[in-house]
């Protein structure tokens, strides 16, 4: 541990990384950055172009990095109520909520430049908005003031196939904003299934998320409800001509999965299924994109 007589013991640099690279939430970022990869693919029939392919993942990767900081800093106060959450650097003090704005803006600033000079301004802008409608519109407002926050807020987080479409194509079509939906509908039944098993940390922290708000058991209604209309939307992309039999099959077990998670929750057999929910619903998502993606490149098994 290094010293200074001025301001005291200063923290090893690993661990002043460790917590800046957390401000980002990685994990979050590493699954947006996922499906915006997708959306480029799905955009096109043959391989990705190198530069959108690079460039693009990089700027959207970076613009959704500083809005996760920016969440990090406008959440701080929350974050210190709430036992999951009351660790992380700003609560703890171990960053500057100076510096974190600082480094928010120096990733969205490189962000949306690399998306502006290297790849497109259409995609540029797309970004723009997911961004502050994330860390702004969401975090401010939306996450403060109404139990529908996450549905209403869920827009941002479906932009990235949007983003790795536009990127592609320099356009917005139909089909990527079917891929938009499958996020959309997927983000409710994915955030309450965490909610409902951290209500009493929303709670204590005054955030009127559903089961605060509605109770559990209206909660759970939700979740099934948002489910079974997951695995109805996740069905267009085969029924709409954008893929094949490999998918729809791949579609219909990933939804009787989520369905027999969201049924088992609804009916309270155990009070850990809230989490497991959860934690299949990111399984889910990433597996159901992954099936979108090798139906796009590996010829039909099944015909048409």
């Amino acid at each position: 541990m290094l010293t200074n007589e001025l301001t005291g013991p200063r923290r090893p640099l690993l661990a002043v990384w460790r917590d800046y690279y957390t401000l980002t939430k990685p994990r979050v970022v590493q699954l947006l950055v996922f499906t915006a990869v997708v959306g480029m693919f799905l955009a096109t029939p043959g391989f990705v172009p190198w530069d959108a392919l690079i460039f693009g993942s990089l700027g959207i990767g970076l613009a959704a990095a500083s809005g996760a900081v920016v969440n990090h800093v406008l959440d701080q106060r929350i974050d210190e109520k709430m036992t999951r959450t009351r660790d992380r650097p700003l609560p703890t003090g171990r960053v500057d909520e100076r510096d974190a704005y600082i480094f928010a803006m120096i990733l969205g600033v490189i962000g949306l430049g690399v998306l502006v000079l290297l790849v497109n301004p259409l995609t540029a802008v797309l970004t723009f908005a997911s961004l502050i409608g994330y860390a702004v519109i969401y975090t401010v407002f939306l996450k403060r003031s109404t139990p529908q926050n996450i549905v209403i807020g869920g827009a941002a987080g479906a932009a990235p196939p949007l983003l790795g479409w536009a990127a592609v194509t320099n356009e917005v079509s139909g089909y990527a904003l079917l891929l938009f939906l499958i996020i959309f509908t997927w983000t409710p039944p994915h955030f309450w299934a965490l909610a409902i098993a951290r209500k009493d940390d929303y709670e204590q922290a005054g955030v009127p998320m559903l089961p605060v708000t509605h109770g559990i058991e209206m909660t759970k209604s939700f979740v099934l409800g948002y489910t079974v209309l997951l695995v109805l939307v996740s069905v267009l992309p085969y029924l709409t001509g954008m893929s094949g039999m490999l998918y729809v099959l791949g579609a219909i077990l990933l939804g009787g999965g989520f369905l027999y998670y969201a049924i088992r929750l609804k009916l309270g057999e155990h009070d850990d299924v809230a989490m497991k929910t959860f934690g299949y619903s990111i399984t889910y998502l990433i597996a159901l994109f992954s099936f979108l993606l090798v139906d796009h490149y590996i010829p039909a098994i099944w015909p048409e």
